[in-house]
């Protein structure tokens, strides 16, 4: 296994990435595009508005990375990992490849992500978790988020959703 930080989009491999996010993206046309009859090109325009996303939004900003779980070669899972001030950072869209779940790759990403910030003292990562996604609770229980409040809360735009829970790990946990 091998962690990646991909901070230049130069460096994103874009089929890899959009493997690991296929059932997002496949479940996001009826989203973004209701009345398309061509599920096929419908998907090509949700993989390219997402890469652009990613080039012209999330990696324009210094202090914003991919993390990527690397197992021989294939991209298997990865999490957008935002810094939002000394030792402040918040987690959005973990995933994994869906021929690649329960297999425990989430958990080994975020538990990668967590050492390597550890390495680099004390500091707390925040993340929003739908309710009724229990894969994803289990994983960020297993290391050792804890439920910081009944809602979620997006740091990064500062909405509000009932629907998730707001996450929390703190290192040292007492921090």
């Amino acid at each position: 296994m091998k962690l990646l930080e991909i901070r230049d989009f130069t460096k994103v491999d874009g089929r890899k990435l959009m493997d690991i996010y296929a059932e997002s993206n496949e479940e996001n046309i009826d989203y973004f595009y209701p009345d398309a009859t061509d599920r096929a090109a419908a998907l090509a325009r949700i993989e390219e508005d997402f890469l652009a996303y990613i080039r012209d939004d999330i990696l324009q900003k210094e202090q914003n990375r991919y993390m990527v779980l690397e197992r021989d070669g294939a991209w298997v899972s990865a999490l957008r990992l935002y810094e939002l001030g000394a030792g402040e950072y918040y987690i959005e869209a973990l995933e994994t490849r869906p021929d690649c779940r329960q297999q425990g790759f989430g958990s080994q990403l975020l538990g990668a992500v967590l050492e390597r910030l550890g390495a680099e003292g004390p500091f707390r990562v925040r993340d929003c978790v739908r309710k009724k996604n229990i894969a994803s609770l289990r994983t960020h229980e297993k290391c050792g988020f804890t439920v910081a409040d009944s809602v979620g809360r997006d740091l990064l735009d500062g909405s509000v959703d009932e629907r998730c829970y707001s996450m929390e790990y703190r290192y040292p946990p007492e921090a």
